[in-house]
C-alpha cells in the first residue's frame, strides 16, 4: 500500500489508475492457493515441513537443494522442484507405505524463497522481489512503486526463460488501464523479468 501512496505524491493519474487496478486484479489471486491451476509449486531454498501423523521420528522441516531434491527418511531423495505441496505429499506416502502402512502424511512450505520476480528499468523501486503468492504483472509493477516519469508504460516486456530460451511477452499499460486486452496481464513465473523502458 505504501508503494502506492508513493506513486500516487509523483503521478496522480498513473498512482489512481494502478490503485484501481491493483484493487480489480488482486481480489481474484490474492490466495493462490484457491484458484485452480495456481496452487503454489515448491522451488528451491523453499523450507518445507513435513510430518507423519503419529510418528515423531518422522518429523522434519527440510531445505529444498538447489538441485530441486529433498531427502526424508524412508522416503530417500524426492524431486519436490516445480511440484504442488500435495503432489509432494502423496510421493511421500506411497512410498513409506511399506514401513508406515496408512502413513498420514503432511507437507507445507515453511518459507517460500523459491518464487521470485524481477522489476527493471523505469519505476520507483527496480529490483527483486521474492513473494509468498503469484502475482501478475500490474501487481509486480505495483510493488516496484510504479512508474518514474519518463517511463514508457506502452512498451513493457516480460522476459521469460522457457524450455532454455527467452521468450518475450509484450505488455500496454495503457490498454489494461482502459480495460482493453486484459489477457495481456499475465500471471509471472519464478524468474520472470519485468522490463519498462
Amino acid at each position: 500500500m505504501s508503494a502506492t501512496c508513493h506513486l500516487t505524491r509523483r503521478s496522480p493519474i498513473v498512482g489512481a489508475l494502478l490503485s484501481a487496478l491493483l484493487m480489480f486484479f488482486v481480489s481474484p489471486f490474492a490466495n493462490a492457493q484457491a484458484t485452480p491451476g495456481l496452487e503454489y509449486r515448491i522451488g528451491p531454498e523453499d523450507v518445507l515441513h513435513i510430518s507423519v501423523w503419529k510418528e515423531e521420528d518422522l518429523d522434519r522441516r527440510v531445505l529444498v537443494r538447489p538441485d530441486g531434491g529433498v531427502s526424508f527418511p524412508l522416503a530417500g531423495d524426492i524431486q519436490v522442484s516445480g511440484r504442488t505441496p500435495v503432489e509432494v505429499q502423496d510421493e511421500i506416502r506411497s512410498r513409506l507405505q511399506r514401513y508406515v502402512p496408512d502413513a498420514e502424511v503432511t507437507v507445507s512450505v515453511d518459507e517460500i524463497s523459491g518464487y521470485t520476480v524481477f522489476v527493471l528499468g523505469e519505476v520507483d523501486e527496480p529490483g527483486q522481489f521474492t513473494l509468498g503468492r503469484y502475482v501478475d504483472v500490474v501487481q509486480a509493477l505495483t510493488l516496484a512503486g510504479g512508474f518514474t516519469p519518463y517511463a514508457n508504460s506502452r512498451r513493457i516486456q516480460i522476459l521469460r526463460r522457457q524450455d532454455g530460451r527467452e521468450v518475450t511477452f509484450g505488455f500496454d499499460f495503457r490498454d489494461v488501464s482502459r480495460g482493453q486486452d486484459l489477457k495481456q496481464n499475465i500471471i509471472l513465473q519464478s524468474g520472470d523479468v519485468v522490463l519498462v523502458p
